[in-house]
């Protein structure tokens, strides 16, 4: 009940807030859509910009192991250097360090927790020379030898492309987190072919949300980076099997869901000690700028030993998912590739993560399933099918991106038969990961500087609460008409009453504003004067069918603590903060208050419970009778 010592009702005109609130969202929808045509900008120029950078790793390759000048595709492990071999990671890590001495920091590491990091620390702005000094320093190391795949460049490239157009035109912190991400998935499915992972990889790991303002220019950038892909690279899938996977029978599902146990644990420790030799080379009493040559080394050093563990190696995952690579090289690729990448990663040169994780993990999976299929040779276990599932149990447990994981190994494959044996083993192997480790190898060091990672993604309990659930009908409101003095005098013998702003209406019961407790009592005013001639704060309002999150943004806007609440052209009550602090509470009560609503008692117990009850009523009665 509104209230100035008699009840009164308050006539508005909501017609103007609905016209305002009609406008906000025209408005937003006309910025999504400008936002969207400069995401497809975005993606077009990472499309051209990662063929280039193909060219580039291409390029220098063939100098650095071969003495030609040639963007054609070849394989470091094919050189025939010898022992010499050794020298030319040496050479890219100290050229690599070099560059990060003397053009940006920012380029060490493999992109994504860069990436994070600005988005969560730095309102998504990433120098703007990373756009060029990210893809030439990953071409450098990988062409070099270096075990990184192209991906990882490319998304920070994307990432810094779309984070540098955000601060060059006007526009919010969030929009330019949405052209960040847009740049660097973009850049991931223009790499891979794989739109619908790359958009799952945003939300997973970059937006931290899932709206339309976010997904709809983030799926527009992936789409149109695929497109880049099949116009630029090639029309098919990028890891290609000659051949259809058969269904899993409900055996080798079993086996692949105890396979993602043990790939949950092998991403624990891949984690662990990739960070561990990162700390070690922090204690090395040189400048970091070198640590990349050292890390060259034991790159050379593994190189010549196994050569196959050099360069990108997609074509290592392939000949993984064939199921044709002999046992022997397997278990080498799986242990070698893992020590020359977790060096080199370790010692801060520019590379990325998600081959060398997807190699690593293939590996382990088709010699697991290869022993599957020695123990239990009528499980219907497949080798094929094995590394798949294993490399991309591997990237779930590492990164705890579940669904990219899935539906990354389904793109770049085309195996739709895989889905079953993919969720069993990426489930068994997230679940492990989510017990034995805080962080994931994407978010440990951005953790280790004190930045919090948002791991989970539930509705906003504000946008899912309308005012009418929450509304208050005892408020006060005061006649524009009383003296400034009487309305002092009035509150100071009231102090419950007294807020921080209070509701005016005229005589006729319209209403006419808010007053803030300073205002009033300040000493600049007469008090003599009608309390109307001071309120500034009219047509300030909200209606029941709003969101709590709508009068948040509003009080926020308006830096006030309290609204009205306008129905039917009528103040129906009241909205405060501590109404909004109550819901965060129930919310908090729904996960984390334990109750039982069906009692597991027998029914006569029941009964009698009931009775007692009426028994004591019945006495009440009888008493006050």
């Amino acid at each position: 009940m509104l209230n100035n010592g008699i009840p009164v009702s308050i006539s508005l005109n909501p017609t103007l807030e609905s016209d305002r609130v009609s406008a906000k969202k025209q408005y937003n929808k006309k910025r999504l859509f400008q936002l969207s045509v400069i995401a497809i900008a975005i993606a077009v120029c990472i499309s051209f910009i990662a063929k280039l950078l193909v060219y580039l790793i291409n390029l220098i390759t063939n100098i650095s192991f071969f003495g030609k000048f040639s963007i054609a595709a070849s394989s470091p492990a094919d050189n025939t250097y010898g022992i010499y071999v050794i020298a030319v990671p040496v050479i890219g890590g100290a050229i690599v360090g070099l560059m990060a001495r003397y053009g940006s920091k920012a380029i060490r590491g493999h992109g994504i927790p860069e990436a994070m990091e600005q988005i969560l620390t730095n309102q998504s702005k990433i120098k703007p020379s990373i756009t060029y000094l990210k893809p030439v320093s990953a071409a450098i190391s990988i062409g070099t030898g270096g075990p990184f795949g192209a991906e990882g460049p490319i998304i920070a490239t994307g990432g810094a492309l779309g984070s540098t157009l955000g601060q060059v035109i006007k526009i919010t912190p969030n929009e330019r987190k949405i052209l960040l991400a847009a740049g660097a998935t973009a850049g991931m499915a223009a790499i891979f072919g794989s739109p619908i992972a790359a958009i799952l990889l945003a939300i997973e790991l970059l937006l931290f949300e899932f709206s339309p303002r976010s997904f709809i220019p983030v799926a527009l950038a992936c789409i149109t980076g695929a497109a880049g892909h099949h116009l630029l690279f090639e029309e098919g899938v990028v890891f290609p099997l000659n051949f259809n996977l058969s269904v899993a029978s409900n055996y080798a599902l079993f086996f692949y869901g105890t396979m993602g146990v043990a790939i949950g644990l092998l991403s624990v420790v891949v984690t662990k000690i990739v960070y561990w030799i990162e700390d070690l080379f922090e204690k090395l009493p040189i400048h970091w700028a070198w640590w990349p040559a050292i890390g060259g080394l034991a790159v050379g050093i593994i190189g010549f030993i196994a050569p196959k563990t050099l360069g990108v190696g997609y074509s290592n995952i392939t000949e993984l998912l064939s199921g044709t690579m002999p046992v022997k090289i397997v278990l080498s690729l799986c242990v070698f590739k893992f020590l020359s990448w977790a060096i080199s990663l370790g010692s801060g040169t520019s590379g990325g993560t998600l081959a060398p994780l997807l190699t690593i993990g293939g590996a382990a999976g088709a010699l697991l399933g290869t022993a599957g299929m020695y123990w239990f040779p009528d499980a219907g276990i497949n080798i094929s099918l094995s590394a798949l599932v294993g490399m991309s149990a591997m990237f779930a447990g590492a990164s705890r991106a579940f669904l990219t994981s899935i539906v990354f190994a389904l793109e770049t494959t085309g195996q739709s038969n895989a889905l079953l044996p993919l969720l069993a083993t990426c489930t068994s192997s997230y679940f492990v990961s989510y017990f034995l480790m805080d962080n994931t190898i994407m978010t440990e060091k951005i953790s280790r500087r004190g930045v919090f990672t948002p791991h989970s993604y539930e509705s906003d309990i504000l946008e899912k609460t309308t005012v009418e659930q929450v509304l208050d009908d005892n408020a006060l409101a005061i006649s524009d008409t009383m003296k400034i003095n009487e309305v002092r005098k009035w509150l100071e013998n009231e102090p419950d009453l007294k807020g921080n702003y209070l509701i005016i209406s005229d005589q006729d019961g319209n209403y006419k504003g808010l007053l803030s407790s300073s205002s009033l009592f300040s000493n600049h005013h007469n008090s003599e004067s009608e309390i109307g001639s001071i309120v500034k704060r009219n047509n300030l309002f909200i209606s029941p069918s709003q969101t709590l999150r709508e009068a948040v943004q509003k009080m926020a806007h308006e830096n006030v603590d309290i609204l009205p609440i306008v129905s039917d052209k009528t103040i129906s009550g009241i909205l405060t903060y501590q109404h909004i602090i109550s819901i965060y509470k129930n919310g908090l009560d729904e996960n984390e208050k334990r109750q039982a609503h069906i009692s597991l008692r027998r029914q006569r117990l029941k009964i009698l419970v009931h009775r007692q009850k009426l028994i004591t009523v019945i006495k009440g009665k009888n008493k006050k009778r």
